[in-house]
């Protein structure tokens, strides 16, 4: 089995999560799979426009037909084909079962690193967040209204217990201050995974 690490970012909504990704891929060589693109894939599919009532129900029905870690099982075969030749960053991990599933299955090699900001601090970094951005055809940085980002909160916490992960991540990124401050808690992080 590879010695690569597989670096699950996990965070709530507006956390950082992306900007920390991001950030990684510039600093190191990572293969990379966010979690959510396959809801977001499946809105596209479906010929619709992302909305938090549709992403709800599509990432809900994905759990009841694959259980509560179905993403990390969904996503399982392009972690194992880039863990053969690189380190991978797994953006957006979202439940404690996908985190048990990621550990049972890859013990060592899995690495979790939560990124965490105030629910005030992410709400109006979401509140017009896309105009900030411009194109996004992989919908990472879309905008949510402070009620909106609640609403998914509340859907994370209670329905697809995003909790556990956070609680039980081996690294934590605090991000309440300037990019700069954040990229230097990220160097921080990376030599300790990698030393």
């Amino acid at each position: 089995m590879s010695k690569n690490k597989l670096i699950c970012i996990v965070g709530m909504c507006g956390a950082g999560k992306s900007e920390v990704a991001d950030y990684m891929m510039g600093k190191r060589q990572f293969g990379y799979v966010r979690f959510g693109q396959i809801t977001l894939d499946e809105v596209k599919r479906m010929g619709k426009k992302p909305n938090e009532a549709l992403e709800k129900k599509i990432r809900e029905a994905f759990r009841k037909k694959h259980g509560m870690a179905a993403f990390a099982i969904l996503n399982g075969s392009k972690f194992d084909d880039l863990l053969k030749t690189e380190n991978v960053i797994g953006d957006g991990l979202y439940s404690w079962e996908e985190y048990v599933y990621l550990k049972d299955k890859y013990g060592d090699q899995f690495v979790c690193l939560a990124v965490y900001a105030p629910p005030g601090t992410r709400y109006r970094r979401l509140d017009g967040r896309a105009k900030k951005h411009g194109t996004d055809d992989d919908l990472r940085f879309r905008s949510f209204t402070p009620a909106e980002a609640a609403s998914r909160d509340k859907a994370e916490i209670e329905n697809l217990n995003k909790a556990g992960p956070i609680v039980m991540a081996d690294y934590l990124i605090l991000n309440t201050q300037s990019i700069p401050a954040l990229r230097k808690r990220v160097d921080e992080t990376l030599e300790q995974i990698f030393d």
